[in-house]
């Protein structure tokens, strides 16, 4: 079992920066690949960024590339999403997710979520 719980979100004008930040229950989180995924009002929810167990391959969205940076700290068993030149659609509860894997998940085929930290982008 893995508990996942995010933070870092909040309310941040267009143009600006956020991180946020997922903390992991456990003792083997560098096992897991992890990603996030968001969810917009009325929208399914989508694959943001993810990253292997070692922190040594990252994939991310065709859409949102050039402004994400996903990363890991295995010793503090965090991961993180830098997002930057944020904008009014990146509005979304971004969620925070693990599986088991050598490799980076593209999908939406995790095993843990966390309960999701609200972005809100203004205009």
């Amino acid at each position: 079992q893995v508990q996942l719980v995010e933070s870092g979100g909040g309310l941040v004008q267009a143009g600006g920066s956020l991180r946020l930040s997922c903390a992991a229950s456990g003792r083997t989180f560098s096992r897991y690949a992890m990603g996030w995924v968001r969810q917009a009002p009325g929208k399914e929810r989508e694959f943001v960024a993810g990253i292997s167990g070692s922190g040594g391959s990252t994939r991310y969205s065709d859409s949102l590339k050039g402004r994400l940076t996903i990363s890991r700290d295995n010793a503090k068993n965090t991961v993180y999403l830098q997002m930057n030149s944020l904008k009014p659609e990146d509005t979304a509860v971004y969620y925070c997710a693990a599986r088991i894997s050598l490799a980076v998940i593209t999908n939406l085929d995790y095993t843990y979520w966390g309960q999701g930290t609200q972005v809100t982008v203004s205009s």
